[in-house]
């Protein structure tokens, strides 16, 4: 959208340049507006040692809430809105972010959700020059999230399907609660096309597809039961957006002039050392269920040879295939485990099944096995590379040493 097409309001003329500047993107929110605006300042005045104001996007209303925005502009220092006359929240964070004269470009949902002490850590990130992107996470261990079943389960859902087939390094894709570098924005902007709710995602995965740096917040988070967000319209439009990337990336698109591309997600190193450790662990798993056949019976021995195989694979595929050192949470460990040991076990137990029917023999019994194996490799290195070992990689691990350098 032009500037033209905007109808801008400010609290003061020849405001100074501001290090940091929030967009508050909304749409028929007059009860929650004001409050968590003058919150948010008040927060931003008291404890953010640097220039910083907050634009209230307004995305057509219908109800009060430009009368609304527009009185605090006017009133309250430090605050601006800004109306576009089409929905869309990518559309209004396109609009803001493209006009801003602030070093740092952030945004946030106006319920304020997410708890404003995770404001700091941030964007000093961003201040600091250490990354381009920011972003906070629900997914994260140390993060406290309030939210119901459905909405936790959806969320999830999302972004595992967005690591599986993007390839993507960052946990959240969703979280209202995002920043970026002024350069790094006016790099992307132009390479994104959604103007509504998948905008967060494609410009998340384009930042690392240019091998810009996006770093991670864990954050405390209260669902908003009041969200304007229809979820049915919502998934289709991520899966489409989702689509038109798969085709962009092979088709050679997503890159930004002047900026770089970041390390593929998965090479044929990584691939190899996968295979490798693969092979020598149906090597064991195959002789600990003819071991264990003779005693315990066909179905028994294959359950308990997978259960005796699993943590030691995925031990070595961190230490060997994944270069992981940190130490994966008891919970994510168990989890991830279950999923790989459940379809591995379902796999080759309808191989053994189909063997047993047929009259085959010892050896058609380790043929099917190493076969189902083989088939739940593609679910176990998903698994692993996506959920297991995703923040604890040797890549991962120079990022935070990195972090942890900073003022």
């Amino acid at each position: 959208m032009s500037i033209a097409e905007q109808r801008t309001a400010e609290a003061a003329p020849g405001r100074p340049l501001a290090d940091l500047e929030i967009v508050i993107p909304v749409y028929n929110e007059e009860r929650a507006l004001e409050a968590s605006v003058r919150r948010l300042r008040t927060y931003l005045d008291e404890s953010v040692p640097f220039p910083a104001v907050v634009t209230v996007a307004d995305n057509a209303s219908t109800d009060g809430t430009w009368s609304i925005a527009t009185r605090l502009a006017a009133t309250v220092p430090g605050v601006r809105a800004v109306h576009l006359d089409a929905k869309g929240r990518g559309r209004a964070l396109r609009a803001v972010w493209t006009g801003s004269r602030a070093d740092v470009v952030a945004y946030m949902d106006v319920d304020l959700s997410t708890g404003l002490d995770a404001l700091l850590p941030l964007v000093a990130p961003l201040v600091s020059g250490h990354s381009d992107v920011a972003i906070g996470t629900r997914l994260d261990p140390n993060s406290s999230v309030v939210r119901g079943p459905k909405r936790e389960l959806i969320s999830r859902s999302y972004n595992l399907l967005v690591r599986t087939v993007l390839h993507n390094r960052f946990s959240d894709a969703q979280c209202g609660f995002k920043a970026m570098r002024r350069d790094a924005a006016e790099r992307l902007l132009p390479l994104v096309r959604d103007n509504e709710w998948f905008f967060d995602t494609e410009l998340l995965v384009l930042a690392e597809r240019n091998g810009l740096r996006v770093y991670e917040v864990p954050v405390d988070w209260v669902d908003d039961p009041d969200s304007r967000v229809h979820l049915a319209s919502t998934a289709m439009g991520d899966l489409r957006g989702i689509g038109r990337l798969v085709r962009a990336f092979a088709a050679g698109g997503g890159r930004a002039p002047g900026v770089s591309a970041g390390r593929r997600r998965v090479d044929g190193a990584e691939l190899a050392r996968f295979a490798g450790v693969g092979v020598v662990s149906t090597v064991a798993y195959a002789l600990l269920f003819l071991l264990l056949r003779p005693v315990v019976g066909v179905l028994v021995a294959n359950a308990a040879a997978l259960a005796l195989c699993t943590a030691a694979n995925t031990a070595a595929h961190g230490r060997i295939t994944f270069g992981a050192e940190e130490p994966v949470p008891t919970r994510t460990r168990v989890l991830g485990n279950g999923v790989v040991l459940l379809t591995t076990a379902v796999l080759t137990t309808v191989a053994l099944a189909v063997a047993l029917a047929t009259g085959g023999g010892a050896g058609a019994q380790v043929v099917a096995i190493v076969a189902g194996t083989a088939v739940a490799a593609l679910v176990r290195f998903v698994v692993l590379k996506a959920w297991i070992f995703r923040s604890h990689t040797s890549t991962a691990r120079v990022h935070r040493a990195e972090a942890s350098n900073l003022p």
